[in-house]
């Protein structure tokens, strides 16, 4: 098939790395660069309001709607696996919670590449990262030692605060999880109001911030409802390419397969195609295209590339445990949402002012705290919501509640992504593996034991909280245990799937499953890189947006130069 149009660069996904890159690599107008996203626009009303994540989770015009494999650490359960399928990908229904993880999570990055740039950084210390992010936000607060203005995205308070949610901050500090100003300045113990992504109360995606103010360049095209079928290559590989990652290259990528309007088309890139659709698709695009692991690809009939073990392995995730507690003589979402006088004034509230509860993220309170003292950092954090239900796309409970969420910050259960056949249409296998170490239990185990310290103390029994998940008549550790596995699901954050590595002087992996190098280039296929949360070579600790768009800064900077 000949392609029907030609570009400089193709990047496939246009979430939220897949933004920021359409944005830098555009920039030289000299670059043809073609943006693929298989999801529609983001222009839906529910899309742009906070409170929006409501409808838009769960939803197929927004939402990929993935469900895991049945999972024995969450009691055989399966459970739904949301991932943004619209422009904006998964930052146009996300939390919008700007969190950039701890300091020591990149030692761990640049201990795993070998590359210290990746360290936090800062006046007297090595690393890039502290300087990236501010490089990257306008932060409300004017620029300081730890933030930066004038960036593309937006950190702002909330807009609004619940009484029940400073009782709950205020309980926290009794049991030892103190007040602070905010997180994101490396070291994130105890506990505050989450900063977001938002402008004057609207939701501001990595689309907003990236991809919408630059969609009229005439040299970056935009497809969207368009799936990438596969990857094409042949086996020219380039002599300026033969370096780093793909130094040992048996294959360059010279374009991809799409469905585009009902038809099949090829579109060629000259220089590279850069795969920013996710911990789920990226690795699920390679493994169709033949680059995975050998064993797998063999087993669906697909043609072996590239032998590269490390494809869709090593998918790591933050398992919530949601923990629900109803409440008696304070306001929640629950109790305002119930009565349609309150949901009226609600409404109003937000288009008069752009303020009140419909400009709330899901979670608006956190705290971070050690679930053993001699741990260096906080391996536990709380998302703590001013509403209650069953799940994302539930109605809330008709009952004023709360649910104080903990979870894991650094689990060391590792899961995979597999394709389930070789059509690339099919939906991959998603295992998660939750809770399949004992180190994991015994930290779901402490999790849920601080909780109910935090709910016991005094600043809180003016609400006479109850406990309604797990239940009070859990006990015992095996009951609490058990309990994890009952009510435990994801908190969005997938990533690892195409990790980041160090290489040896002849160009070889250090480590047999790594997949990417530093510049997040894949193994043996030149003018190919993953740039998006699959490069993670361990999960951050904390919400994963920030961390994705420091990836993909750090690549763009590496492609352009």
């Amino acid at each position: 098939m000949s392609p029907v149009a030609e570009f400089d660069f193709i990047v496939v996904g246009a979430g939220s790395a897949g933004c920021l890159l359409a944005n830098r690599l555009s920039a030289n107008p000299d670059h043809r660069v073609l943006l693929v996203e298989a999801g529609g626009n983001d222009n839906w009303f529910w899309i742009k309001v906070p409170v929006g994540y409501l409808y838009t989770i769960a939803n197929p015009r927004t939402d990929w709607c993935f469900t895991t494999e049945a999972d024995p650490g969450l009691a055989g359960r399966s459970i739904h696996y949301a991932r943004g399928r619209v422009i904006g990908g998964s930052s146009s229904i996300n939390a919008m919670i700007h969190m950039r993880g701890q300091a020591s999570d990149y030692d761990l990055w640049a201990q795993a590449t070998g590359d210290d740039r990746w360290r936090w950084g800062g006046p007297d210390a090595t690393g890039e990262t502290l300087a990236i992010y501010k490089k990257l936000e306008d932060y409300f607060g004017g620029a300081d030692d730890w933030h930066g203005v004038g960036g593309e995205i937006p950190v702002t308070r909330p807009r609004v605060r619940w009484k029940i949610l400073d009782a709950w901050q205020a309980a926290a500090a009794e049991v030892g999880i103190a007040p602070i100003d905010e997180f994101n300045r490396g070291d994130n113990s105890g506990s505050a109001y989450f900063h977001v992504n938002q402008r004057r109360g609207r939701r501001c995606s990595m689309a907003d911030a990236f991809l919408h103010p630059v969609a009229h360049r005439p040299n970056l095209t935009i497809y969207t409802d368009t799936q990438a079928l596969r990857l094409l290559m042949d086996d020219q590989v380039r002599a300026d390419q033969r370096r780093g990652a793909w130094t040992t290259a048996q294959h360059r990528a010279t374009g991809v397969r799409l469905r585009k309007d009902g038809q099949i088309i090829d579109v060629a890139a000259r220089s590279e195609v850069i795969l920013s659709a996710g911990a789920i698709g990226s690795p699920h695009l390679l493994q169709v295209s033949g680059l995975g692991p050998g064993g797998l690809l063999t087993e669906h009939q697909v043609p072996v590339a590239v032998d590269l073990p490390g494809v869709g392995e090593n998918l790591q995730d933050h398992l919530q445990l949601r923990t629900i507690y109803r409440v008696r003589g304070v306001q929640t979402v629950n109790t305002l949402y119930r009565n349609w006088i309150t949901r009226g004034g609600m409404g109003l509230q937000y288009l008069l002012l752009r303020s009140g509860p419909m400009t709330m993220p899901p979670s608006t309170l956190g705290a971070f705290a050690k679930s053993d003292p001699a741990l260096s950092s906080p391996d536990l954090e709380w998302h703590v919501q001013p509403l209650s239900l069953a799940k994302f796309g539930e109605p809330l409970h008709p009952f004023g509640a709360i649910t104080p969420s903990v979870c894991n910050l650094r689990p060391s259960s590792r899961g995979h992504v597999r394709m389930a056949s070789a059509d690339p249409l099919t939906n991959p296998k998603i295992s998660c593996n939750y809770l399949s170490t004992d180190a994991d239990r015994q930290t779901a185990l402490r999790g849920l034991r601080m909780t109910r310290q935090i709910m016991a103390a005094q600043p809180l029994a003016r609400y006479g909280p109850e406990e309604l998940l797990p239940g009070t008549q859990l006990v015992s550790d095996e009951d609490l245990q058990q309990a994890a596995g009952e009510l435990g699901t994801t908190i969005f954050h997938p990533v690892g799937t195409c990790a980041m590595g160090a290489f040896d002087s002849h160009g070889l992996p250090r480590v047999a499953a790594t997949v990417l190098d530093t510049d997040c280039r894949v193994y043996r296929v030149a003018g190919l890189r993953v740039v998006d949360a699959s490069a993670m070579p361990t999960i951050t600790s904390g919400n994963t947006n920030a961390p994705v768009m420091l990836i993909a800064e750090r690549a763009a900077r590496a492609i352009l130069g």
